[in-house]
């Protein structure tokens, strides 16, 4: 046989292991996320996930270390979605009219990912976080990389000629607070469950917020 093929042979079955791992992966990560969602993070064990995803502990442990580790993976696949619908809500066409500030964050609100169950699974980690400071130092390295995305934004929109108002400070300051605003409003939504509202509330105060400060008049 020759010695070109017998090399493409060997090179096919490490392809085939990342594919089936990575789909493996995915698997665990979707049964992950319905087991938090249903039975909450804190009375999910391995085993329940393993259940849910039609696997053993060791296909588990061949991708995770532990529920922390699969649950910061959850965290960075929803941070590079809203990463992306922030990108995409901000992107402008050259040509396009300027859409007014009220306009831009109803366009932003109305693609943020606002899912009720994800809150959920969230809410109860960072309650499990704070009690254990390694995990909460880990948790805080991860919500950084959101504030440092939404911070590119908001820089960018300043160079669109949206200047950010001076109480807010610079990118980074304005960054955290429109993601404790967005924290807020979610809390909101868990404990009513209503989508629209929330995201109506959203954008006012996104506006409001983020509207440039009047020039003090004189007396």
């Amino acid at each position: 046989m020759p010695s070109s093929v017998v090399a493409g042979q060997a090179g096919a079955a490490p392809a085939r292991v990342t594919r089936r791992r990575a789909l493996t992966r995915a698997r665990l990560l979707e049964a992950a996320f319905d087991v938090f969602a249903a039975n909450g993070f804190g009375h999910t064990t391995i085993e329940a996930v393993c259940d849910a995803a039609g696997f053993t502990r060791g296909a588990f442990y061949s991708n995770f270390t532990d529920l922390d580790e699969l649950f910061f993976a959850l965290y960075d696949d929803r941070s590079a979605l809203i990463a992306r619908q922030l990108t995409e809500a901000l992107a402008t066409t050259e040509g396009e009219p300027e859409l007014t500030l009220a306009e831009l964050t109803a366009q932003v609100t109305r693609e943020l990912l606002l899912d009720r169950d994800w809150l959920l699974v969230k809410t109860e980690f960072l309650l499990h976080a704070a009690r254990r400071p390694g995990v909460a130092r880990a948790l805080a390295d991860h919500r950084e990389t959101l504030r440092d995305v939404c911070a590119q934004r908001l820089r960018e929109l300043a160079e669109r000629g949206r200047p950010l108002p001076a109480l807010l400070g610079d990118a980074g300051e304005a960054a955290r607070a429109v993601i404790a605003l967005y924290d807020g409003v979610t809390v909101q939504l868990l404990l009513d469950g209503d989508l629209d509202a929330a995201r109506a509330w959203l954008g006012r105060l996104l506006t409001a917020i983020l509207s440039p400060t009047p020039a003090p008049t004189g007396t």
